[in-house]
């Protein structure tokens, strides 16, 4: 009962105006990923509905639905259990899209997957959130002590990704050119300003993070590598591709901690073992997600020299 105190009592460093940058970051990220969304990309997808299913399944059922079996197993402790909850009902992460480029994936389908998954999420995030928290007992009773408000959840999702998205596409439709002059620039500066604050966030909570990493790390790194694996056999199975099947582990893998961390800070008062599991995730991810796409890349490259040889 002392180890469950201790673990949501920890603080993750992150006032007021923190949250109001890291909101910020986000919604500007997703502005830049939305000058190259284009309405054809939503018909692309449409058109073909399979990898559409695949990807919304997925990423929005069989990740939550396997992460929820995987606490039944494992039996973290419950703030982390709900954290583990919420990092598997966020949608995937921005920087998805660049990592799915860097891979040799598809990278228009990395796009389009993103946008259709921001518009869903507003609706699929908190409803797995609930769903799933509320089918397991420990997590039950934290969900029961705070005031989950789906009409300011769904506020929050849709000011920092569905109104970002919406413009952005505006800007793509009615002023192409102009669209891409500025996500050239956005885009990589975005990316950078987000990673810049994650390391920041991470320099400010060294000691959080020194004196209870080891609580998060595994349960951090087994879920974030069976996402990957959850992915790419999932997109194996319905036998897509290999670009299309690393894209959709990309997609699966990588998911949107900063979103996360925005959620427990705004509705779970920054619960201790929530915080410090999205907050790691979040750090984590970056790092994974860079591995396995420079792993995949180069191995493209080998593949495509073999072949231009013979």
């Amino acid at each position: 009962m002392q180890n469950q105190i201790d673990i949501d009592s920890i603080k993750i460093n992150f006032d007021s105006s923190g949250l109001w940058v890291l909101n910020i970051a986000i919604a500007i990220i997703m502005f830049g990923v939305a000058l190259g969304i284009s309405v054809e990309d939503f018909k692309r997808l449409i058109k073909n509905p399979k990898i559409l299913f695949v990807g919304v399944l997925s990423q929005f059922i069989l990740l939550p639905a396997f992460t929820f079996l995987a606490i039944l197993i494992i039996k973290p402790h419950p703030s982390f259990a709900l954290g583990m909850m919420m990092i598997a009902a966020c949608p995937g992460g921005n920087v998805s899209n660049f990592f799915s480029k860097m891979a040799g994936g598809n990278a228009a389908l990395s796009v389009s997957l993103t946008a259709f998954a921001t518009l869903i999420c507003i609706f699929m995030t908190p409803f797995n959130l609930q769903f799933w928290g509320s089918m397991y007992a420990p997590t039950n009773e934290i969900l029961k002590t705070v005031e989950l408000n789906w009409v300011d959840l769904l506020k929050l999702v849709s000011l920092i990704l569905g109104i970002p998205l919406f413009f952005g596409m505006l800007i793509k439709h009615y002023h192409s050119e102009m669209a891409d002059k500025i996500e050239k620039v956005l885009k990589p500066l975005s990316m950078l300003v987000f990673i810049a604050l994650i390391f920041i966030a991470f320099s400010q909570n060294l000691d959080v993070f020194v004196n209870h990493i080891h609580h998060v790390i595994f349960l951090v790194i087994f879920h974030n590598i069976f996402a990957f694996i959850l992915g790419f056999f999932t997109a194996k199975s319905f036998r897509l591709n290999k670009k299309d099947t690393k894209t959709i582990a990309m997609e699966t893998g990588i998911q949107n901690g900063g979103l996360g961390l925005l959620l427990i800070f705004g509705f779970f008062d920054g619960l201790g073992g929530m915080a410090l599991l999205a907050a790691f995730w979040g750090i984590w991810d970056v790092f994974s997600g860079i591995l396995l796409a420079t792993y995949w890349g180069r191995k493209s490259v080998q593949t495509t020299q073999i072949k231009q040889n013979v």
